[in-house]
């Protein structure tokens, strides 16, 4: 199974796993508190935890054609959240 992992350095780590969450909660198989949280998406698992330093991010795919496509999703969602700070997403493939 592919998977990819992110470290984003933000003080607001839990805020965007809440808001992350919650978003996608209609759609799909959403689990969260404030510091764990995971999502079940058609494109693959996202698993996230918040820390006060950042948002660690670990997505996995059946396919590794979408492990980048589910990276791209995740982050853009992300970002649109975070649109008061400048956050990067280096992710790293396992």
């Amino acid at each position: 199974m592919p998977t990819s992992r992110v470290d984003v350095a933000t003080e607001h780590a839990s805020r965007y796993l809440q808001q992350l969450c919650k978003h996608w909660a209609h759609k799909f198989p959403v689990e969260f508190d404030p510091t764990h949280g995971t999502i079940d998406l058609t494109l693959g698992r996202t698993v996230m935890d918040a820390d006060a330093a950042a948002l660690h991010i670990t997505v996995s795919t059946d396919g590794a054609d979408s492990i980048e496509r589910l990276e791209s999703v995740v982050a853009d969602h992300i970002k649109r959240f975070a649109f008061r700070e400048e956050l990067t997403f280096e992710w790293k493939q396992a």
